[in-house]
């Protein structure tokens, strides 16, 4: 079959690019999943909040496909995870928002597998992805698993290069969920209690420590990754 520069089928790549015009014309024509995409594109948290409430149980649905638009646009996943802590409670929201962001996370392996560096590149940026995709090469199970404990990928682009870089499917999935569990727990939880936390709770601080500690690990993490990077050229 015929292959577009950068590698990836002719017909994965169209059909990747069908598949975003088509996402992207649902999310224009469905009122609240276009506020909804919006206030999260604008970081607005309270606001997303807000209207899952008004939507009651359609509040999840419209939460799930904000978190399926993040494979193509990027904002906090924070936000939706917070979010849905406080409108759902802890004990809701936490499998809701696993489920949410391991589909997401599927969406962008696929895209990453199938719709050829050329696209990719376009997407998240040609030298950002080749350097992660070096990672995941040089580093495997532990390199996935940072990308998703401390911050030093972000989360679509870990799924393109994974896909890209033909990772087993199941090593992807739970080195995913696992990853990401933490950071997930932390905010499903602040935002669940939202109205009871204070200053002097120490919740407040059980959660935020340990993951101001990953915050903090994420520098020099990244500093190795860019020092491995620049070997090869080193050498040369």
């Amino acid at each position: 079959m015929a292959r577009p520069p950068g590698g990836g089928s002719r017909r994965g790549w169209v059909i990747t690019l069908v598949v975003i015009a088509c996402a992207g014309l649902v999310i224009w024509l469905v009122a609240p999943l276009r506020e909804a995409v919006g206030l999260a594109l604008r970081g607005d948290t309270g606001g997303l909040r807000d209207q899952l409430l008004g939507l009651g149980a359609w509040g999840v649905v419209v939460l799930l496909a904000v978190m399926l638009a993040h494979a193509v646009l990027w904002f906090p996943a924070e936000i939706p995870t917070a979010a849905a802590g406080f409108v759902y409670g802890f004990a809701l929201a936490l499998p809701i928002v696993v489920a949410g962001w391991l589909l997401s996370a599927l969406v962008t392996y696929a895209m990453g597998r199938h719709a050829g560096r050329t696209l990719l590149h376009r997407i998240a940026g040609e030298r950002r992805f080749e350097r992660a995709e070096r990672a995941v090469d040089r580093g495997g199970v532990p390199v996935l698993l940072a990308a998703r404990l401390v911050p030093v990928v972000p989360f679509s682009l870990t799924g393109y290069v994974a896909g890209a870089a033909r990772v087993p499917l199941g090593r992807f999935a739970w080195t995913t969920v696992v990853g990401f569990m933490p950071q997930t727990l932390v905010f499903v939880l602040l935002g669940s209690r939202l109205g009871e936390l204070s200053l002097a709770d120490p919740l407040l601080y059980a959660a935020l420590i340990p993951f101001a500690a990953l915050l903090l690990l994420a520098r020099p993490l990244r500093a190795r990754l860019r020092a491995r990077d620049d070997e090869p050229t080193a050498a040369a």
